[in-house]
Parts: structure tokens; C-alpha cells; sequence
């Protein structure tokens, strides 16, 4: 059941992420840390997102975003507004 809660945590953070200029012509995809420490912990471990203690908000990484979209199609998910 852990495994299911870390995957839907990570999907959400990245349908619920938003875009954030980080200079140079680059974009990050940050989203809010309204989940619970230890998931947001082990996705930090496994490098799918980046956080910062002092940040409200985590960073998706490339795998992050990459697994995210996986679990888009595992989970049977569409949307129209996710073209990142």
C-alpha cells in the first residue's frame, strides 16, 4: 500500500506542479509540500523530486517528471493541461 501512496503522491505533485522560470530560458516544475514528510522524503531519496527544508515547495526532476508521466498512463490518466 506504501508503494501505491508514494506513486500517487509523486502524480499528484506533478499535476498539481506549476511552471517557474529559473533564467537562461529554462523552466522548473515546482509544486507544493502539502503531503506527508516521509513520502515526500522517499521521493527525494529515489532523486524524483528536490526539496529544501526551508522551501514550501519541492522541485520535479527529469525522473520525477518521467515517472510521473508513467504512472499517468498506469493510472489511466488524460489531461489536457499536463504538456510539460
Amino acid at each position: 500500500m506504501q508503494e501505491r501512496i508514494d506513486e500517487l503522491t509523486l502524480l499528484l505533485l506533478y499535476l498539481t506542479s506549476f511552471e517557474e522560470n529559473a533564467g537562461l530560458g529554462e523552466t522548473n516544475l515546482r509544486s507544493w509540500k502539502g503531503y506527508p514528510f516521509d513520502t515526500l522524503d522517499k521521493l527525494s531519496n529515489n532523486n524524483l523530486i528536490f526539496s529544501s527544508n526551508r522551501a514550501k515547495s519541492v522541485y520535479l526532476t527529469e525522473s520525477g517528471i518521467e515517472q510521473a508521466k508513467k504512472l499517468m498512463q498506469k493510472y489511466n490518466i488524460q489531461t489536457e493541461n499536463k504538456e510539460f
